[in-house]
């Protein structure tokens, strides 16, 4: 019998099998403030992934919505200003209450979880929990089931540390060879457009490969059936 070793291997082409049946989803979320459970949802973004013929992650469909303020949030006049909102209430931002803008952004991720059958989506962000906290308890305040998994994350920030000694989003997405505006830098879609290139540059230096089935390892393989 061959060596495992020796036995010919190929790119995983699903992303079923990349991250044991979790779906990366790259968010970004714009915020009046840093407490989760106080400070207003106003922008979020979603980026969907899919992977090619060769087993590379890629880029895929981008998703985006404004949000109303809930009832009773507070709005950091000085994190309005580093986001560029003067006012969340203009009729300009088109903006949504939380409800409908959650269930709009996470249709389409629960859409390819089925079409992918994946076991439930993972939240890839830069600074992930900030994210992935802001989104808990806004699932929570609308009573809208959330499709990530509710405490693991990829997070970029340890990744592009790792790769290229940088944390900061725009250096690091620099650093991979990807273009940065800084003045488009801090909208939820800007910043989920990069950061989905981002993970998808450094993960895709790391190819998983299984054993590719071949004539003789599936011989093999019906003769250990019939020896029990």
């Amino acid at each position: 019998m061959n060596d495992n070793n020796n036995l010919i291997q190929q790119p995983i082409r699903n992303l079923k099998e990349r991250f044991r049946g979790f779906l990366p989803v790259v968010v970004d979320v714009e915020t009046a403030g840093f407490e989760a459970s106080s400070h207003a949802l106003l922008e979020v973004a979603v980026m969907t992934l899919k992977m090619n013929d060769d087993g590379l992650i890629e880029p895929d469909q981008l998703y985006q919505e404004n949000i109303l303020p809930f009832e009773g949030s507070l709005l950091d006049p000085s994190a309005l200003k580093f986001i560029g909102i003067d006012d969340p209430y203009h009729p300009f931002r088109n903006a949504k209450n939380e409800r409908s803008a959650l269930e709009q952004l996470f249709a389409p991720i629960r859409t390819q979880i089925k079409q992918t059958g994946c076991t439930r989506a993972i939240l890839v962000g830069h600074n992930a929990m900030f994210d992935l906290n802001f989104l808990k308890h806004a699932a929570e305040r609308t009573k809208v089931k959330i499709p990530f998994h509710l405490f693991s994350t990829f997070d970029t920030v340890s990744l592009s540390g790792l790769m290229f000694g940088e944390t900061v989003l725009s250096k690091a997405v620099q650093a991979a060879g990807i273009e940065w505006d800084n003045k488009k830098a801090h909208s939820a879609a800007y910043d989920t457009e990069k950061t989905a290139r981002l993970f998808c540059h450094i993960v895709n230096q790391w190819p998983l490969l299984k054993p590719a089935l071949t004539n003789e390892t599936s011989e093999e393989s019906d003769l250990d059936m019939f020896q029990g």
